[in-house]
Order: structure tokens, then C-alpha cells, then sequence
């Protein structure tokens, strides 16, 4: 079988944070609550699990859903990116290769190439692939039966999944952010596990800072056990973290670099807007997809800025948070 490429961005350190039993992951309560019970109706009737997508903005733990997902059904779990997959032999060589109840999760699947596309809807219906050989007048089909398995297909923007895809999907679940709660205890689960003692101060101070996603979170709590570490510290307080935090670039609202750029440029070279993401995106350097899929969702989710038809613009929120980033006016000189 041909090796497809894994995710990059899966590291055995995220790995080894990632909780190992639906009791561990913290957060999402509805939809853990629901997965619960479709698994354990799949497991009464000995069927594989419908086919799950997964949407929400990067980060909130749709990759780690998967690893709990397959661990429960006790099947091999299969990971890739839509990406990696440019031909439809790609995809043949993913599907025959499962074995019966086994899962296959796609990430960012809205970027699947058409005819990919194409071949997946009688693979996740029939549990049957078309594929065709050769070329012109000589080509010929061959269909291929799969075993029964589960498609597990995450994406920061449903919206530009293709309608016949996301219908083939009997369960669709939407992850939100995680209240200061819910990321104080994902902290002290990952504290626990790196081996770190952190005050309850300190901690919430990390949370508040976290963007309300755990894989921000626990890179920051992972960089302030280097500067922990480097200090030669054995119990991280809060003054450390916010030390810690600044010289990262990170404010009290948990606004990184990007962030801080992204609200200076609109506030004050662009007069609180409007403004087309194609004109921010040139001005900050930055891809429109960086822009739209990692910044822009927790910006209005705090309701500092507005997307309009006319373009983005700064809101009374975002024009009070505004001057905590005037003295990043350099970022646009690097």
C-alpha cells in the first residue's frame, strides 16, 4: 500500500497531551454526550459509527475527538490532510487499505480536489471506489468493495464544503470555544502531565490569556515551562507567567502579534475600516486563509471587530482594546 502523508502538524508532545478516554477531554459537553450515545449504538448493532464531520475554528480539539473516537470502537485509526491527496489513487490506497471498522479522519476536508471529492460519495454510501484505468478509447473501470468504516472529516469552514459531501455525513458537530473554566482545567491536565507546578493564579492567568482554545493554552503553558526552566524555577506564580507572557508578545486579552497588527492596521492606517480582508491580508503579510481561519474567529467572537459587505471593521470594543496596541507599530517595520 502507498504511504500517505500524516498530518505535519501532529507531534508526539501534543500527542501525549491529548486525553486518552471521553472522560478526560474537557469541554464540548453536548457533543461528547452525543458521540457517547451514537457509539454505543453503533457497538449494540455491531456497525461501524455514521460518518462524522467535525467543524469548528483551529485548535478546539477536533483532531483529539478522532483519537477518542477510534480508541472507542477499539479500530486502527487513519490520518491524513485533503491536501496530500491529489489523485484519486491516493484515496484508493487510504480506503483498501482499511480494515473492517476501522477510521479514516481527513482534516481541512474542504479542500479536496473535485474528482477526490467525487469518489468519496460511493466509498461513504456503498462502501464501494470506481476507479478507472488507463486512458482514452483502451480506459476501463474497476470497482473495488471496502470494508465497512468510519469517515471522519474536520474543517474550520463548512461553509465551503460542498453541499452532496456534507449531507453524506450522518453526524455533523460544531465545536465552540471553551469557557475560563474549561481551559483552567485543561492547563492543570496538561500541568499534571508535563510534570509542572503552577498556582491557581498563575493558571487562571494562562487561561485568560489562552483565546479559549486548549492548543493555545498548552503551547503557552509548554513555553512558560521553558522560561520556568531556564529560571530555574520549581513553582511557576503569576508574575512569573505574566513575565513570561510579555516577553512572548502575548497581552492581557491573550491578543498575540498577528492579533495586535491585525487591530493596529485596521484602527489606525485604515481609520476603523471598512476594509477588504484581500487589502489587510497584503498589508500585514499574511495569507487570507491565516487571516479568516486563525485570527479573525476569536476577534469576533470578543466582539472586536465586524465583518460587513463593505469589509471589516473595528467595533466600539475594538477601538477601546485599540490602544494597547499602539506601541506594536514596529511589527509593520520587521
Amino acid at each position: 500500500m502507498k504511504d500517505i502523508p500524516l498530518d505535519p502538524q501532529q507531534q508526539p508532545l501534543d500527542l501525549s497531551l491529548r486525553p486518552n478516554s471521553f472522560s478526560g477531554f474537557i469541554g464540548q459537553i453536548q457533543c461528547v454526550k452525543n458521540l457517547k450515545i451514537f457509539l454505543k449504538a453503533a457497538k449494540h448493532r455491531k456497525e461501524s459509527l455514521d460518518h462524522v464531520l467535525l467543524h469548528g475554528p483551529p485548535g478546539l480539539g477536533k483532531t483529539t475527538l478522532a483519537h477518542l473516537i477510534a480508541k472507542d470502537c477499539e479500530s486502527q485509526l487513519k490520518i491524513t490532510s485533503a491536501p496530500v491527496l491529489t489523485k484519486t489513487g491516493d484515496l484508493a490506497a487510504l480506503l483498501t487499505g482499511l480494515q473492517k471498522h476501522d477510521v479514516l479522519f481527513i482534516d481541512e476536508i474542504h479542500r479536496l480536489p473535485i474528482t477526490i471529492e467525487e469518489s468519496l460519495y460511493s466509498a461513504m454510501e456503498d462502501r464501494r471506489l470506481d476507479i478507472i484505468l488507463g486512458e482514452g478509447p483502451h480506459a476501463q473501470s474497476m470497482r473495488l468493495s471496502l470494508e465497512p468504516f468510519t469517515l471522519i472529516g474536520a474543517t474550520t469552514r463548512i461553509g465551503m464544503l460542498s453541499s452532496p459531501l456534507k449531507d453524506r455525513f450522518g453526524i455533523t458537530l460544531s465545536l465552540g470555544f471553551y469557557t475560563v473554566s474549561e481551559m483552567q482545567a485543561i492547563i492543570f491536565q496538561g500541568e499534571q502531565t508535563l510534570n509542572m507546578q503552577l498556582t491557581k493564579e498563575a493558571r487562571h492567568a494562562i487561561a485568560l490569556r489562552s483565546r479559549e482554545t486548549p492548543r493555545i493554552g498548552l503551547r503557552l503553558l509548554r513555553r512558560i515551562r521553558d522560561f520556568a526552566d531556564a529560571w530555574s524555577v520549581s513553582l511557576i506564580d503569576e508574575p512569573l507567567v505574566l513575565n513570561a507572557l510579555n516577553a512572548l508578545g502575548i497581552n492581557a486579552l491573550g491578543l498575540d502579534s498577528l492579533d495586535q497588527r491585525y487591530l493596529f492596521a485596521l484602527g489606525y492606517l485604515f481609520h476603523s475600516g471598512p476594509t477588504g480582508i484581500e487589502t489587510l491580508s497584503a498589508t500585514l503579510n499574511e495569507t487570507k486563509d491565516t487571516l479568516e481561519d486563525v485570527v479573525e474567529p476569536y476577534l469576533l467572537q470578543k466582539a472586536l471587530i465586524q465583518r460587513t459587505p463593505r469589509g471589516r471593521i473595528l467595533t466600539d470594543i475594538g477601538k477601546e482594546v485599540l490602544p494597547s496596541c499602539q506601541s506594536n507599530e514596529h511589527f509593520f517595520t520587521r
